[in-house]
């Protein structure tokens, strides 16, 4: 049998995830609606795989990943969410979970997905799976125009600037990142330094010009 653990602060959609999944003859699935209630269940619990939110109030899915892989490492994670994977593709791979799937997936791609994940494998969507080769090209040539000035941003200073060219404040920023707002401006700060800039559009104007982040 395995045990699944849904946490979504959405009761509706964790009881029709639950139901969906249940028709398989060997799935038992919980469902709890706050984060903080997870420690406890897994000291009772001896779970095979949970099901996180993304965005949950007091917490979101990766921290709570986080949190969760200090006391079981070898527990299998996946991140439930109905909202664009895109911009968050990097920091839920540094989160060490085992994969993600979509809360608008079929059924079939929900118990697929449970299933690759618990035999150590990852199902991609493919308009992610096409992004990644993008992506290496991408930094590819960030790379050859870093190489003329003699300056580079690593990912976390070239994220907050693509932020910033969306017109995000600092606090805005901090949440769409799952950063603390201090943390963004102690690495804007950072970024100052390195461009000898003393503003956020002056610093997204010179990282444009030399080629540190994109100007699309």
């Amino acid at each position: 049998m395995t045990r699944v653990l849904i946490v979504d602060d959405h009761p509706a959609v964790g009881a029709g995830t639950k139901a969906m999944l249940e028709q398989e003859s060997d799935m038992k699935v919980d469902v709890i609606d706050h984060w903080d209630k997870v420690e406890d269940l897994l000291e009772q619990y001896l779970y095979d795989i949970l099901l996180l939110d993304l965005y949950m109030p007091g917490m979101n899915g990766i921290e709570l990943a986080k949190q969760i892989r200090k006391h079981y490492p070898d527990l299998t994670l996946l991140i439930y969410t109905g909202f664009d994977l895109s911009t968050h593709f990097n920091m839920l791979v540094e989160a060490n979970i085992n994969g993600f799937v979509s809360k608008t997936a079929a059924s079939e791609q929900l118990v697929t997905a449970i299933r690759c994940a618990l035999r150590d494998e990852v199902v991609i969507p493919l308009h992610l799976f096409k992004q990644l080769r993008r992506s290496e090209a991408s930094v590819s040539q960030t790379n050859e125009s870093q190489e003329g000035s003699g300056l580079s941003l690593n990912e976390k200073e070239q994220s907050i600037l693509k932020e910033v060219a969306s017109g995000f404040t600092n606090r805005e920023i901090a949440q769409a990142l799952h950063m603390s707002q201090r943390s963004v401006e102690y690495t804007l700060t950072g970024i100052f330094n390195k461009l000898n800039v003393r503003s956020r559009t002056e610093a997204l104007f010179k990282a444009q010009e030399l080629g540190l982040v994109s100007k699309s």
